[in-house]
């Protein structure tokens, strides 16, 4: 990155836009989908957003680096875990998202779409079983 590498705001945001993926650059090699940011009024940084698949790809990787192992060797149960995560993250809402875990993971489109809906009726049966809320 050219610019204002050193900056202060620039090393404050570098974690952040290099753990979604994101790319640091200097405003003036912003195009419009960029967002550039300022400090002090001066536009000192822009940040080029990763692509939603790319993303989704950074993020199993991330799981991975996590875990210690390949996302396919985990056991069943930390696979579940992962799925949660994932569909917390938004990962299902990306075009072939269920797809791309699924191959990540090892396993088929079936089985996530198994532990998506297991985890669906833990929450409707944890619904069921609480009391009713006291009216005011």
């Amino acid at each position: 990155m050219t610019g204002a590498p050193g900056h202060p705001f620039v090393e404050a945001v570098r974690p952040l836009v290099d753990a979604m993926g994101g790319e640091l650059l200097a405003p003036e090699w912003a195009v419009e989908e960029d967002v550039v940011l300022s400090w002090e009024g001066e536009p000192v940084v822009a940040v080029r957003l990763p692509r939603l698949s790319d993303s989704l790809d950074r993020i199993l990787a991330d799981l991975e680096r996590r875990h210690g192992t390949p996302l396919a060797e985990l056991d069943r149960r930390t696979k579940q875990s992962v799925v949660r995560s994932l569909e917390q993250r938004g990962a299902f809402e990306v075009r072939h998202g269920v797809e791309t875990v699924a191959a990540a993971l090892g396993v088929s489109r079936f089985t996530v779409y198994n532990y998506l809906n297991a985890r669906d009726e833990q929450r409707a049966r944890k619904h069921r079983d609480e009391p009713p809320a006291d009216p005011v």
